[in-house]
């Protein structure tokens, strides 16, 4: 339980995330094992390939101490709103379809957040409770590197949660702490949706050719080793860093670069999933 919450506070925080959850078609936890693998560049450009589908969504950053989904995304002036003095807030629209809430919008830029475990359980449970995101087809839940409470929190306080989806990169350190999302999610009885390989090649920006810059394959070689689907690889490109240091979208801004084909094919492949 989190700290300073009593057994009829939690009854009612559990009925209220109940509520809003129960409005959102599938639920997916997007982790990582280490920092550093673009997993906020995956979520991010997958919640706009989903909406170029057609499907409504939400990101919920749970990365506290980094959240960038915001900054990502072109919104870091968002404002958050309430319709009844504070008990409920509504996410900030992005675009028509696409909905976030980040801690990014009730903190400055450079203000670190210097909490402990119980607060940030606390934290997302709260973002949980008061955030009516209304109907949505999917929540992607941006979460920090590792197995720790942001983790656990999400994946206790949701049920049932679609399942989730782990970012890697092609190189032996990526793939070591990968293994232990995966084992995290399969310990938890969490549906593992897939792998993702980031940073799988990069394509230069002046001759096109593609160089194995991490190495390659490491990724999809994991996920067949742990009996887990492979969702398909990421190029590095400089447009995708550009767009995302700008908050533009690369599908919109570079509709046939590699990556855009990769987000797009690997959307294919989550809409059928978890059904």
């Amino acid at each position: 339980m989190p700290e300073g919450i009593d057994f009829e506070q939690q009854i009612a925080q559990d009925k209220a995330i109940k509520e809003h959850m129960d409005k959102i078609g599938k639920k997916i936890l997007i982790m990582s094992g280490k920092g550093g693998v673009g997993k906020t560049t995956v979520t991010v450009n997958l919640a706009n390939a989903l909406v170029d589908g057609g499907h409504t969504v939400g990101i919920l950053d749970t990365d506290l101490h980094g959240p960038n989904v915001a900054k990502m995304l072109g919104c870091e002036d968002g404002q958050l709103y309430s319709n009844d003095e504070g008990k409920t807030f509504e996410p900030v629209e992005v675009r028509k379809g696409l909905k976030v809430m980040s801690l990014a919008f009730a903190t400055s830029k450079d203000q670190p957040i210097v909490w402990r475990g119980p607060m940030k359980m606390s934290a997302i449970r709260q973002f949980l409770e008061q955030v009516d995101w209304g109907a949505l087809d999917y929540l992607l839940i941006d979460s920090p590197p590792g197995t720790g409470d942001e983790q656990l929190t999400v994946c206790q306080s949701i049920k049932p949660m679609t399942g989730a989806i782990i970012v890697t990169t092609p190189q032996d350190v990526a793939i070591l702490d990968a293994r232990r999302s995966v084992n995290f999610a399969k310990q938890l009885k969490l549906p593992v949706l897939g792998v993702i390989e980031n940073m799988s090649g990069l394509i230069c920006p002046h001759c096109g050719q593609e160089i194995d810059l991490f190495g390659k394959g490491g990724g999809k070689k994991m996920a067949e080793e742990m009996e887990v689907p492979f969702l398909g690889a990421v190029p590095i490109e400089l447009p995708v860093r550009e767009d995302e240091d700008a908050g533009r979208s690369v599908l919109a801004d570079k509709p046939e670069s590699a990556s855009t084909k990769a987000f797009l094919s690997i959307m294919a492949k989550i809409t059928g999933a978890g059904k």
